[in-house]
């Protein structure tokens, strides 16, 4: 990932450093567990804990050089282990092991150490996005079908949907993380032929793994359900994202993305105010799609396992937790920063001259005794007529012969704050789903008016 879209919290676990690391500590957990079966002299094992090396930049050079002749980084690895560790003791690092079974279980272990950074920066969203929900629960706006003016709504009710759907999010990621938290050491196609299943075992218990059959690798379906757990996180971003540059269009204007002191909006035109973050996360939606599909392109291997896996997540797992974790943080920013404004909100209600109020009208007729589709014509030809002549929806239906409704009617029909009566139900499903403390909950009601 370039640096650029790089949080190094996430850089910092999949870097060189980091994974030799955690292969190393496969190594010696699993010397160790050999040691506790009286496989390995237990004096060779301390040994191999004591003079393990110090995995730093020094460390990582000397495996890349090993490797340019060894042409296989995990020999290459275990060769300047061994070498650091020194000899006789040096020489139990990797037995009975395959390249897989400390590749794969340190994978996993890192994925695991990444999804739990995604699944922090993604709480703190859901937080961010619920009180801002509530802050705007009866703030009232336009609500869009096709792009097109349809009924009311209110600001807050459409935070609060994108909260329940970051919610959902939530839980992917954290049944993906069940998912992944496992390993294998059970050696070159999964038979426990060279290693003693216990070996595994204690090896994946000291680092909070579940051991799990496989062949030589771990099945890669479950790699593909933390690529789509984040892809899906990232495509909710992208339409929240995608929401907020409309509103900030000039001709809409309800919303927009903080403008900070200094900023310019464009090289050439000084009066933008572009919202250029959302347009960000959106493009980066785009790319985290691609990565998904390559880590369903992963899953089906020859046999008990090829390696045309491996040349693909050492790119798209980085990169795909860099992406959804820099999204996640930038979009929380986005939101509690986020520019609203109501009163441009309700003028644009306004704008539409009655017209989302069609549907009570046509309940109203139908009530009265009129047929749905006489009652759907009549409302049809007022709206049409008051959309094209520039007049109040209201008047036209007063003035037309065949709408047989009282003043006291058209006023009932057409209230807004009863047409958004409601809108606590979206609220009352935020408050039972959403974790959060009884005084947090307390709190939002409390901004409900309860």
């Amino acid at each position: 990932m370039i640096e650029r879209y790089s949080p190094k919290q996430i850089a910092d676990i999949f870097s060189d450093q980091s994974r030799f690391a955690t292969w190393l500590e496969v190594e010696i957990l699993a010397t160790e567990a050999w040691a506790e079966l009286g496989v390995v002299p237990a004096a060779h094992a301390k040994a191999v804990r004591l003079n393990a090396p110090t995995i730093d930049a020094d460390f990582v050079k000397l495996v890349n050089e090993r490797e340019t002749i060894t042409n296989h980084d995990v020999a290459a690895f275990v060769d300047v282990v061994q070498s650091k560790v020194g000899f006789p003791e040096g020489s139990w690092i990797h037995y009975g092991l395959t390249s897989s079974d400390v590749v794969d279980t340190a994978l996993c272990f890192l994925i695991t150490k990444a999804l739990d950074s995604v699944i922090d920066a993604v709480e703190q969203l859901l937080s961010t996005l619920v009180d801002r929900a509530f802050v705007y629960f009866k703030t009232p706006m336009l609500g869009r079908t096709h792009g097109m003016a349809a009924e009311p709504t209110t600001f807050g009710n459409k935070v609060a949907l994108w909260a329940l759907q970051v919610n959902r999010d939530l839980e992917r990621l954290r049944k993906a993380r069940i998912g992944i938290a496992v390993g294998k050491l059970s050696g070159a196609v999964g038979t426990y032929s060279n290693v003693d299943p216990r070996v595994e075992s204690y090896v994946c218990e000291h680092l909070g793994l579940r051991n799990v059959p496989a062949t030589q690798v771990i099945a890669r379906d479950r790699h593909a359900e933390v690529l789509y757990s984040l892809t899906a996180l990232a495509s909710s971003i992208e339409t929240f994202a995608t929401e907020i540059r409309h509103l900030q269009r000039s001709e809409v204007h309800e919303a927009e993305e903080y403008f900070s002191p200094g900023q310019k909006g464009s090289s050439a035109m000084p009066h933008k105010r572009n919202p250029i973050l959302a347009e960000r996360l959106v493009g980066m939606s785009r790319i985290m799609r691609g990565y998904l599909i390559a880590s369903l392109e992963d899953v089906a291997l020859w046999h008990e396992r090829d390696i045309s896996h491996s040349s693909v997540e050492r790119i798209i797992v980085p990169d795909a937790f860099s992406l959804a974790f820099y999204m996640t943080k930038r979009f929380d920013g986005l939101i509690s920063r986020l520019v609203v404004y109501p009163e441009q909100m309700l003028g644009n209600i306004d704008r539409t001259l009655g017209l989302v109020f069609s549907q009570p009208v046509l309940l109203a007729l139908v009530a009265s005794g009129l047929s749905r589709d006489d009652a759907y014509r009549i409302v049809q030809r007022c709206a049409h007529k008051a959309w094209d002549s520039n007049v109040a929806f209201a008047r036209v239906l007063a003035d037309d012969p065949e709408v047989d409704l009282s003043e006291e009617d058209l006023l009932r029909a057409m209230d807004l704050e009863a047409s958004l009566s409601n809108v606590r139900k979206t609220f009352e499903v935020l408050l039972s789903e959403v974790a959060m403390s009884e005084s947090k909950k307390l709190e939002l009601r409390a901004l409900l008016g309860d």
